[in-house]
């Protein structure tokens, strides 16, 4: 009764109190803040001259893989804690690499910028006592001042309604995005690019994915005037019976001006440095040869995704992927305004011109100055290809997207190269709707990710299978689900989390098709592939 009575008596006392609660339930123990010079330096050196640093100065000479940074920070117990990283990249954007407590865990993006700014580092998972967070060079040249950490908060509860913005969409598709917003939170649905691939997942796991990821590449009209097939229309069709959910994607030769070199041949062309075609110049021009060419290539595949309507397809449409990495030539100088305006374009021509009804729309860039507007856009997506064995929970794109949609639209994992863990996804919060992973060696190459992780993953109960989504086109969903808190006291040290991209690897770029011309292997590099 005193302490109700001083409390009215002084308001203020309120407050202090909360804050007092809070620091005493929250496990950290120590400053939030941590000065990078007074970490362990491998390598990497403290320097002054670029002013506007906190504490004492900051680190530099990240240059190659013998120069790192660790900081030690304290808990006093096991929790999740927001990480924050203050930083400079003068020379352009970089990615650094980052593990915790020796344990990769994933990239931290740093945009390019020459003052000093703050960016998220997504989520870890403390143990009590102390942690080591380190810093390796990866891109390198970039600056270090300091880190944070703070406790994580309860994530609040989904505002995701799934009205899809095509006011005529289709019975199916309307199904398909009901079941994965039924979902959202309560399990991560698995998916597999290609179907050699996904059968190869049958025969090595036991299990089917609930998706198939197949892609338009070879009806592109440049593609098939030299001569590609493809049958990836057929197999949607077919998965679709299985009651298989259906992914497209659309590695878009450009229409003209390929290189074909080479160096850089024609079923290159849809990489940057394969093409001089230029797509902000053929948008100036509405009249001009190719931006005609461009509304061309558009009709050509809209034509067959009518034939996967006419058969009842519902289709997850992922056009224009990755276009913030500039990879691909509708990301050409990663200039982000011709990339929306040829979205906004095509989702104009295909949903009111074409009358393409069963298309769920996914646009596949964090940044915010890429994205083409919520009225075009059902369900945001990422792709991420951490290191191998880098099984984390992917969240500080997670909370990014989650972020960028105001918590109203799904996020997903459009494509994954290393699966995140379902344990980890729980624990961090991290509600990813569903994961499509790529094919060739990133699912059968028992590197990326080994047939002991991939057992561990497909029979998660958080995990669903084309098993268990039965009846999904009839509005069918399960009557049991797993709560996405229920392992959020997991106290494993080796539960990270990661923002990555693509690492160094070999892959084969296969469309889920067969065609007449072969297609040579393909290098990955940073977040794009060059022809061996």
């Amino acid at each position: 009764m005193e302490e109700v009575v001083l409390q009215a008596r002084f308001p203020m006392l309120t407050t202090i109190l909360s804050a007092l609660t809070l620091l005493a339930t929250s496990g950290f123990v120590s400053a939030t803040v941590y000065e990078a010079e007074k970490g362990t330096l491998v390598g990497t050196t403290v320097d002054t001259a670029s002013a506007g640093y906190s504490g004492t100065g900051y680190v530099t000479g990240f240059v190659d893989s013998t120069t790192s940074l660790t900081i030690t920070v304290q808990a006093a117990s096991t929790g999740l804690f927001d990480f924050l990283v203050t930083y400079q990249a003068p020379y352009g954007e970089k990615y650094t690499s980052v593990s915790l407590n020796g344990s990769p865990n994933g990239q931290i993006h740093f945009p390019a910028i020459t003052t000093w700014t703050t960016v998220s580092g997504g989520q870890l998972l403390l143990n009590a006592g102390a942690n080591k967070i380190k810093f390796d060079a990866n891109w390198g040249w970039y600056l270090i001042d300091k880190i944070e950490i703070n406790p994580s908060a309860s994530p609040p509860s989904h505002k995701v309604t799934g009205a899809l913005n095509n006011p005529n969409a289709s019975a199916g598709a309307k199904a398909l995005m009901s079941y994965l917003v039924s979902q959202y939170g309560k399990h991560i649905l698995s998916g597999q690019q290609d179907p050699s691939s996904y059968a190869w997942v049958q025969s090595n796991i036991g299990k089917s994915p609930a998706m198939i990821g197949l892609d338009m590449m070879d009806y592109s009209p440049s593609r098939v005037a030299r001569g590609t097939v493809s049958t990836a229309v057929e197999d949607g069709i077919a998965f679709d019976g299985k009651q298989t959910m259906v992914n497209f994607c659309w590695h878009w030769n450009a229409p003209t001006d390929l290189i074909d070199s080479s160096d850089q041949p024609w079923y290159s062309g849809f990489y940057t440095a394969a093409t001089t075609f230029n797509l902000a110049a053929a948008l100036a021009d509405k009249n001009s040869a190719r931006y005609k060419l461009l509304i061309s290539d558009i009709d050509a595949i809209s034509s067959q995704l009518a034939r996967l309507q006419n058969a009842g397809v519902p289709v997850l449409w992922r056009p224009l992927h990755e276009a913030e990495g500039g990879w691909f030539w509708w990301g050409r100088d990663k200039n982000p305004a011709p990339a929306k305006e040829l979205y906004r374009i095509m989702y104009d021509r295909m949903t009111n011109y074409h009358k393409l009804n069963n298309l769920i729309w996914l646009w596949n860039s964090v940044s915010a100055d890429w994205y083409p507007g919520d009225d075009v856009v059902d369900i945001l997506s990422y792709d991420s290809y951490p290191a191998s064995g880098d099984h984390g929970a992917v969240s500080s794109a997670y909370n990014s997207l989650v972020t960028l949609g105001k918590d109203k639209k799904l996020v997903t994992l459009s494509e994954v190269g290393t699966i995140p863990d379902p344990d980890l996804l729980q624990t961090y919060h991290a509600d990813w709707s569903y994961f499509v992973t790529w094919n060739g060696e990133f699912i059968s190459g028992n590197t990326h990710n080994t047939v002991t992780f991939l057992k561990k993953l497909y029979n998660s109960a958080y995990v669903f299978n084309r098993d268990n989504i039965v009846g999904w086109k009839n509005g069918v969903t399960p009557t049991s689900s797993t709560s996405r808190s229920s392992s959020s006291s997991k106290s494993s040290s080796t539960l990270r989390s990661s923002s990555t991209v693509r690492s160094s690897s070999t892959t084969s770029l296969k469309p889920s098709t067969t065609t007449a011309i072969p297609i040579a292997t393909q290098t990955l590099y940073g977040q794009w592939y060059v022809s061996n």
